[in-house]
């Protein structure tokens, strides 16, 4: 079995590398069940983790978030970013934490694999 943590910091809409990395996500866990993947938003992908989004067209990141957590995957946002932009406070999506560096550190010491977006 492998394991694998997808690192992602770009914001939630405006620039698609967040979605890339959700896209990637959703594909590899598709493809193998097995896989042991991680998920953890840093700078401003922190914002991806609130509830209650309603894009007007596009992709929308939280449906995108909430198909990967109903996985059992977890995702994760990184405190420290979320206390900088005021995340913290606010309610987060079903299955969405906050977490430290130290737990990401220690997913990327247990990884076979990490990507970064």
């Amino acid at each position: 079995m492998q394991n694998m943590v997808i690192i992602a910091n770009g914001a939630a809409y405006g620039s698609e590398a967040l979605f890339n990395s959700l896209r990637l996500a959703i594909a590899l866990r598709e493809q193998d069940t097995s896989l042991t993947l991680r998920l953890f938003l840093m700078s401003d992908a922190v914002t991806a983790g609130l509830n209650g989004q309603t894009p007007h067209e596009g992709y929308n990141i939280q449906q995108m978030l909430e198909i990967l957590t109903a996985q059992n995957i977890p995702v994760k946002v990184c405190k420290t970013c979320a206390d900088a932009r005021g995340v913290s406070a606010l309610p987060l999506i079903d299955g969405v934490t906050i977490g430290t560096l130290t737990e990401l550190a220690a997913w990327t010491l247990e990884a076979d694999k990490v990507l970064t977006f």
